[in-house]
């Protein structure tokens, strides 16, 4: 079996790994590794588990995740057909910048930096931006022109206001692996049979665990009670099906799994704070003024960006622009 605690690999000439990675989905199972990762989605629609926080994954979306902090990017099968995936990502130890340069007094921002990023953090603004562009940019350097791209990267970040937090404070990280295969199994169920009817014993099987021993096993590794977590997978991807297909809100809902358009609408009003008609109504808006140019989002006033832009972060549970 392959280990889910991961220990990446380096470029020796530069002292941390950047990749430019193209596939039909995400490979990596819930896993963490030691290194520092900062990951870049350029293409990609599904969602997103970083410790006890599930948000969804658009193009734009960028993370900083500190070691040992469990996670996994999952893509959600486009209505309209195939959803490739392409991402950016920098992997590092600690240890690359050298014990020497971390102890200076002008390091301070980037310890800083570091330990904020141990519950991971979410990357917005001019910032993300910023980063983003200079991510962009790396597969046309090397060397030192490269390690110079690096810390610049991480300057933006130590010195930025807009890096929030992800995982709750009191989130623990796990790195046994048999705790992690056993999660990752319990993902993988889930993703794959949202639109089925779902019950806690069946993934208790999956993992060959009792009712009782699954659920405590389950909010101690997500922070979230199973029926929790579950909804929130399918109204995530119910807003996506209510933005990208003309399908009825019955069509959306018993295909996300849900036995009922009563509780459809209850759980979703729940998460996202308004009714599937209304989120529907404001993301079409949305849409449409996105293609304008700059203009205020009108789920909250708060500016969304235009085509050069990122987009709606989408399922992040608030149901607003962003």
């Amino acid at each position: 079996m392959k280990p889910l605690f991961q220990k990446l690999t380096t470029e020796p000439e530069e002292g941390f790994a950047f990749k430019e990675n193209r596939a039909d989905s995400f490979d990596s199972p819930w896993h963490a590794h030691p290194e520092f990762e900062l990951v870049l989605v350029v293409e990609a629609k599904g969602y997103r588990v970083i410790g006890d926080n599930l948000a969804s994954l658009e193009a734009g979306d960028l993370v900083f995740i500190g070691p040992k902090l469990p996670h996994i990017w999952q893509t959600e099968p486009s209505p309209k057909g195939r959803a490739p995936a392409h991402w950016f990502l920098i992997q590092f130890e600690e240890q690359c910048l050298g014990e020497g340069l971390l102890k200076l007094p002008a390091f301070e921002p980037v310890r800083q930096l570091f330990r904020r990023a141990m519950r991971g953090l979410h990357v917005v603004g001019q910032t993300r931006k910023q980063v983003s562009a200079m991510m962009r940019a790396m597969p046309r350097l090397n060397g030192l022109d490269r390690v110079v791209q690096f810390l610049r990267i991480l300057i933006a970040l130590a010195k930025s206001k807009e890096c929030h937090p992800i995982a709750s404070p009191d989130f623990a990280s796990e790195s046994n692996p048999l705790h992690l295969e056993r999660m990752d199994r319990v993902f993988h169920f889930l993703h794959g049979h949202l639109q089925e009817d779902l019950r806690l014993v069946d993934a208790a099987r999956t993992v060959n665990l009792s009712e009782g021993a699954f659920s405590h096993f389950f909010r101690s590794h997500t922070g979230k009670t199973f029926p929790h977590l579950l909804n929130e997978l399918r109204i995530g991807r119910a807003c996506r099906l209510l933005t990208e297909t003309d399908k009825s809100i019955s069509e959306v809902a018993y295909g996300c799994g849900f036995e009922s358009l009563t509780n459809f609408n209850r759980q979703f009003r729940k998460i996202k704070g308004v009714r599937p008609r209304e989120f529907r109504e404001q993301m079409q808006r949305c849409l449409l003024d996105t293609r304008r140019g700059p203009t205020s989002c009108p789920a909250d006033g708060r500016r969304i960006a235009g085509p050069t832009g990122g987009v709606w972060a989408g399922a992040n549970t608030s149901g607003k622009c962003q």
